[in-house]
């Protein structure tokens, strides 16, 4: 008999290490190549018959709800659990914590009546959750993590985990140094959850996953194992991360990741409605060019590039290894190298952000509606 499985996204936190693309909108809306990140995510889990998805939200909380709404075109059912308070006459987005959101959803509805795979929204995964379902249940665990081995170098961006041959969780770290880290696990912020692991977070208090109930999981001895796959996840946690997730994408290392559009060259896909100078231009592939953008004699595109819709690459301007959001004009005779460009600001890889008509900035561009 299948094991009913139910899903949780946390999608409640502000996105502060990815400003200024979390400005305007909430971190699972960052687009990957024109669709939400959360949306790959609602429906890898729709593959694996996960049908029955709470997602807790805060901030822009109505971007997220108006654009899933109940769930029904990916054949999931999708509710939203809002954290906030009323504040001097304002609604003002007030995050409960990771776990703190669960236990919140729990004492409200008790949506987690049956084991419960709970993520965060703004990764791209691709687990088989078939198969770490069958292990979660095979240990008889309360609670699993999925991990990951990354580079010891790189263990304080994550949380670590630690075990014993079982695979049973021993220690957590949160966001260790190289010197304190005790593994080079990391949480890939994937669990199973049993109901009887939400019954341990304090009703009514900010609480953390990481760095709260798993030290409490483990202090009391419970049974908490790591689960450690092979698999593709790619975390958006900084900036410079979104910058690599659309080079991989557009390089075609995620297998289920389409390119959108029709493929008019070899490494070139176009969307519809296109006004491109085609015995002018050089464009190097792979690149996506989407609908209702103009690319000017002189011009030169060289790949991996994602050109949102829009767009205006004026007269002898160079696009390189760069991301244009919607509606973004580069103007003649600039180059716009390993960037993130929006009508208001450009991000380079490192994260250093630049508003049009800051005097730091040599590039010239802004709104092509403009």
């Amino acid at each position: 008999m299948a094991i009913k499985l139910k899903g949780m996204i946390l999608a409640a936190g502000q996105g502060t290490r990815v400003r200024p693309l979390t400005k305007d909108i909430p971190k699972p809306m960052i687009p990957i190549l024109g669709k939400p990140v959360m949306e790959y995510l609602i429906e890898h889990l729709a593959r694996h018959g996960v049908s029955e998805i709470m997602i807790n939200v805060a901030h822009l909380n109505r971007n997220i709800e108006q654009y899933f709404g109940n769930g029904r075109r990916w054949g999931t059912e999708i509710g939203y659990s809002y954290e906030g308070v009323y504040d001097h006459g304002e609604l003002t987005p007030k995050p409960l914590g990771s776990a703190g959101g669960m236990r919140h959803i729990q004492d409200f509805g008790g949506f987690f009546d049956h084991t419960t795979i709970v993520m965060c929204g703004d990764a791209l995964i691709d687990l088989d959750i078939g198969a770490a379902l069958f292990e979660h249940k095979q240990k008889k665990a309360m609670v699993s993590v999925i991990t990951m081995e990354v580079p010891t170098a790189e263990v304080s961006n994550y949380g670590i985990v630690e075990t014993d041959e079982d695979g049973r969780v021993i220690s957590f770290q949160e966001k260790p140094t190289p010197q304190e880290a005790r593994s080079n696990l990391a949480s890939t912020g994937i669990y199973f959850f049993e109901p009887e692991a939400i019954d341990l977070i304090p009703p009514g208090k900010n609480f953390d996953i990481g760095s709260q109930l798993f030290p409490l999981l483990v202090e009391k001895g419970l049974p908490f194992y790591a689960q450690k796959r092979f698999y593709n996840w790619i975390d958006i946690g900084r900036i410079s991360d979104y910058w690599e997730v659309l080079q991989r994408v557009l390089r075609g290392e995620i297998s289920y990741m389409e390119m959108p559009g029709k493929e008019v060259r070899p490494g070139v896909w176009v969307g519809l409605n296109t006004n491109i100078d085609w015995d002018n231009v050089k464009i190097e592939g792979p690149v996506y060019i989407d609908s209702g953008t103009q690319i000017d004699a002189g011009a030169e595109i060289i790949g991996p590039c994602w050109i949102s819709h829009g767009s205006h690459i004026c007269k002898n301007a160079k696009v390189i290894r760069s991301v244009l959001f919607e509606y973004t004009r580069i103007s003649a005779d600039m180059t716009v190298s390993e960037m993130i460009v929006s009508p208001r600001y450009c991000v380079d890889r490192s994260g250093e952000t630049y508003y049009v008509g800051d005097d730091r900035c040599s590039l010239r561009w802004g709104d092509a509606r403009i």
